[in-house]
C-alpha cells in the first residue's frame, strides 16, 4: 500500500501509466478515454489557500446510476438539528458501545450520539465487512480507529487504519470498510463546516503538534468490476440508497489537493511546560475547523497521548474548568489521567458550554499528595471533539442502558476548604 505524504498538498498520481492527462484538466479526448471529473471540497471562488479540490479520471462518470430511494437501515443515526430531546447541562457518560451480536457492516453499525448545527457525533461498532459503498453529503468524516483495525477502499485509493489512527474522509468521496480483524469500534466526528485544517502555530514556531508530512494520501487504485454495487448516502439528514451496474471505486487516477488521509497519532509532537502551571488543553489540537469567528473554531479535534509531566508547585491533572466550548470525549486506550475509572475505552463523555468538570475525586486527592518529580504518562490515549455549540445528546443516548446515570457521583465527595478562624465575616 503506497502513501502520499503531507496534508491538503496538491497531489497527482496514476494506477496506470499515462492515465493522467498533461497540462490540461479536460482535454477534448482523454487518455484511454477516461472521464475526468472535478471533485470540489469548496466553493469554486474559495480563496486559494483555501480552495481544496481534485480532478479525477474514472471508467463511467459518476452520473452514471439510477434514483436513489430512502434507506431505513442504521436506525440509530442522526443529523443536525439533533432534536429529538431537549438540549440538557447535565454532564453524561456512557460505557463502551457493544458490538453488534448479530452481522452489523460500518454503515448499519453507527450510532449518533449528539451534536448541533456544526458536528454530528456517533460511534460504530461492526462485525462484517461492507460489500457496498458509502458517502456523507452532509459533511467530512473524521473517522477515529479505537479497537479493530479497518481497510477503507476510497475512490482515490485504499487506507489502512489500526487502532490509534484516525482517517479524514472528504465530503463526498465514497468509501467501504473491511474488517481484517472480524469486528471494530471507534467513533466518528461529521463536521458540516469548514474544512479540517492544521491549527496554527503562532508563538510555538515552525514546528511541533502534528506534522503535514505525516497526514498519509493514498496513490491512485481502482476496481474493474461490472456487477451491481449498493451505494448508500448521507443527505440533507437522511439515509438514501441506489443500486450502480458497476463498481464505483473506478478512478483510476487523480490529482488535486482533495482526498482522503489517515494520520497515526503516536506521531503527534506533544508541547507542554517545562516551568510551572498547566497549560491549556488547545496545545493538543491535531485538527482544527475554524468557524465566522477568529479563534473560536466549529470543532477541534484534540489527543490526550503519552508525555512526560515536568512542572514544579502544579496540579498536573486537568484542572476543574467551565469552558465556552463543549466537550465530547472519547478514550481509545489505557486511562485518561483525570478519571480514576469509569471511563473506558470505546466510553464516552460529554460536558456541554459553562458546565463544571475536572478531575474525580480519586483523581485529585492523589494529584494533591503527589510528590512532583518528572512523570510519564504511558499507555493512554484519550481525545476530545470539543465544538463552539452545545452538544444535543439523542434520545438513543439518553436512554441507552450504557449511559452512566451515577456519573455526577464522581465529584460529590469533595471537603469544604477551611479558612482560618477569624478571617471570616
Amino acid at each position: 500500500m503506497t502513501y502520499l505524504p503531507g496534508f491538503a498538498n496538491h497531489h497527482a498520481t496514476e494506477a496506470v501509466a499515462g492515465a493522467l492527462p498533461i497540462g490540461r484538466n479536460s482535454p477534448q479526448n482523454t487518455p484511454f478515454g477516461l472521464y475526468a471529473e472535478q471533485l470540489s471540497g469548496t466553493a469554486f471562488t474559495a480563496p486559494r489557500a483555501e480552495n481544496r479540490r481534485s480532478w479525477l479520471y474514472r471508467l463511467r462518470p459518476t452520473a452514471n446510476h439510477p434514483p436513489f430511494t430512502p434507506y431505513t437501515g442504521a436506525k440509530h443515526l442522526r443529523s443536525a438539528p439533533f432534536d429529538e430531546v431537549p438540549p440538557s447541562p447535565n454532564r453524561m457518560r456512557w460505557d463502551p458501545l457493544p458490538l453488534p451480536t448479530e452481522p452489523t457492516d460500518w454503515i448499519d453499525g453507527l450510532v449518533s450520539y449528539g451534536g448541533n448545527e456544526g458536528v454530528g457525533i456517533h460511534l460504530y461498532a461492526a462485525t462484517k465487512d461492507m460489500d457496498r459503498a458509502f458517502f456523507s453529503a452532509d459533511g467530512e468524516l473524521l473517522i477515529v480507529s479505537e479497537y479493530g483495525r479497518l481497510l477503507i477502499d476510497t475512490e482515490l485509493g485504499r487506507l489502512d487504519v489500526p487502532p490509534l489512527h484516525v482517517a479524514l474522509i472528504p465530503r463526498g468521496v465514497r468509501f467501504r470498510i473491511a474488517l481484517p480483524d472480524g469486528e471494530a469500534r471507534g467513533y466518528v466526528l461529521e463536521n458540516y463546516g469548514a474544512l479540517f485544517r492544521l491549527p496554527d502555530l503562532g508563538p510555538i514556531g515552525a514546528n511541533g503538534l502534528a506534522n503535514p508530512r505525516d497526514f498519509e494520501t493514498p496513490a491512485a487504485w481502482f476496481e474493474d468490476r461490472d456487477e451491481p454495487c449498493e451505494v448508500v448516502q448521507k443527505f440533507g439528514g437522511g439515509l438514501w440508497t441506489t443500486t450502480l451496474d458497476h463498481s464505483p471505486f473506478d478512478v483510476v487516477a487523480w490529482h488535486g489537493n482533495l482526498a482522503p488521509c489517515r494520520y497515526d497519532l503516536a506521531r503527534f509532537n506533544t508541547i507542554n511546560t517545562v516551568s510551572f502551571d498547566h497549560p491549556d488543553p488547545s496545545i493538543f489540537t491535531v485538527l482544527t475547523a475554524p468557524s465566522d469567528t477568529p479563534g473560536t473554531a466549529n470543532c477541534d479535534f484534540v489527543i490526550f497521548p503519552p508525555r512526560w509531566m515536568v512542572a514544579d508547585d502544579t496540579f498536573r491533572p486537568p484542572w476543574f474548568h467551565r469552558n465556552v466550548m463543549s466537550e465530547f470525549m472519547g478514550l481509545i486506550q489505557g486511562q485518561y489521567d483525570a478519571k480514576e475509572g469509569g471511563f473506558a475505552p470505546g466510553g464516552a463523555s460529554l460536558h456541554n458550554q459553562m458546565n463544571g468538570h475536572g478531575p474525580d475525586q480519586a483523581s485529585y486527592e492523589k494529584a494533591v499528595a503527589a510528590d512532583l518529580k518528572p512523570h510519564r504518562i504511558e499507555g493512554t490515549m484519550a481525545f476530545m471533539f470539543e465544538t463552539r455549540l452545545p452538544v444535543r445528546p439523542t434520545r438513543w443516548a439518553t436512554e441507552t442502558p450504557t449511559m452512566q446515570l451515577d456519573y455526577d457521583e464522581v465529584w460529590s465527595g469533595f471537603a469544604k476548604a477551611r479558612l482560618p478562624q477569624g478571617d471570616q465575616e
